[in-house]
């Protein structure tokens, strides 16, 4: 009975800071560490999981504004948090760290509801696929050629026959990079990501040179706010190359502007970033809408329940960061099978479960 359902008791959320395992850089962008914000909602005597990839900020924001506005609430009324949640930071601003922190807190709610009904979640949302098929992302500026080849041989030896590699930091070297990587993988489908680091000529001179090793994906070859230029690129480069774009996009208004500009050939989304599982699954109407495939930017253990109820779905980027930090942090955190991943269905929620003392040492 709906009239017994719990209301959520408390939302709380903590900051951990992992380091990498080597320097780290792509085209636009060096880090030695990455931020994992974790949002715990309570209800009912269970407690569910959500995060995201973000800065210690979202998690200050989560504690104070969208705390107040999500306790009491029943635990089975996701919309009205979502929705709740939206209001609360409209003065603060819908974009980047607000998004962020709401998609904490709305996969906890997921979690935390099937928990309650002792399901899984992608029961809850509506299981459209057995599994999801993954594409093995890494391949940094910064590594050398050896460390490339390893890295990305290394998926393909586990049955992942898709993978990309950063580019963009040296463009004059990048496509002795690309000559390598494919030297290395042989006939395995090959994506590259320039991060928005070329100008729209060089991206398209450098598109003809990738396709002679048969790159077949080139993500953000300009930067994702320049449409024009992601439809020129679009336009103009090989048949056989797709551009791809998409994963800063934080609201649905961000994602519908992409499509209507005919910028990409498949649409990136992030549930950490564009406010959670329903965000995603906005961005998944969109692409049907516009015969488009949509693909899921990182997080592998948290997208793969909402992954197999998306319609558009392509793939889900087994991202060599988060794999790592998901590992470190989290029970239950699925591993490939012949390239895809599945969801435990004999685990209620997410499946995860956060390794508390292991967790400890990094927290902020």
């Amino acid at each position: 009975m709906r009239d017994s359902s719990p209301s959520i008791k408390r939302i709380s959320a903590s900051s951990y800071t992992i380091a990498t395992d080597y320097p780290e850089s792509d085209g636009t962008l060096s880090w030695n560490s990455t931020t994992i914000v974790i949002a715990r909602a309570e209800a009912g005597g269970r407690v569910g999981l959500g995060y995201t990839y973000s800065d210690a900020a979202a998690a200050m924001l989560i504690d104070g504004k969208l705390r107040q506005v999500v306790e009491g609430l029943d635990a089975f009324d996701l919309p009205c948090a979502w929705q709740e949640m939206q209001r609360a930071v409209r003065n603060v601003g819908r974009e980047g760290i607000a998004a962020s922190a709401i998609a904490a807190v709305e996969t906890a709610l997921w979690d935390l509801k099937g928990l309650l009904l002792g399901v899984p979640v992608v029961t809850l949302l509506g299981r459209g696929r057995d599994s999801v098929p993954l594409y093995g992302s890494g391949g940094f500026t910064s590594v050398d050629t050896a460390k490339l080849q390893e890295q990305l041989a290394g998926w393909v030896n586990q049955g992942i026959r898709r993978v990309k590699m950063k580019i963009g930091r040296d463009p004059a070297a990048d496509v002795e990079r690309v000559r390598a990587a494919r030297d290395a993988i042989g006939d395995a489908q090959l994506f590259v990501d320039a991060n928005g680091a070329y100008s729209r000529k060089r991206a398209l001179a450098q598109a003809e040179k990738f396709a002679e090793y048969g790159v077949s994906w080139f993500e953000e070859p300009v930067s994702s706010d320049d449409l024009e230029g992601l439809r020129l690129i679009r336009d103009r480069a090989p048949a056989e190359m797709e551009i791809a774009a998409g994963e800063y996009g934080y609201t649905t208004w961000y994602f519908r502007r992409m499509l209507e500009a005919g910028a990409v050939d498949v649409l990136q989304a992030d549930a950490t970033r564009c406010a959670g599982f329903t965000g995603f699954l906005q961005a998944d109407a969109l692409c049907q809408a516009h015969h488009i495939s949509l693909s899921a930017h990182t997080a592998p253990a948290l997208h793969l329940h909402v992954c197999c109820a998306a319609q558009s779905l392509r793939h889900l980027e087994y991202f060599h960061d988060h794999v790592r930090i998901e590992r470190i942090l989290f029970d239950g955190v699925p591993e490939p099978v012949g390239g895809e991943l599945h969801p435990d269905l004999s685990r209620p929620g997410l499946g995860l479960v956060l390794k508390e003392q292991d967790a400890q040492k990094y927290a902020a």
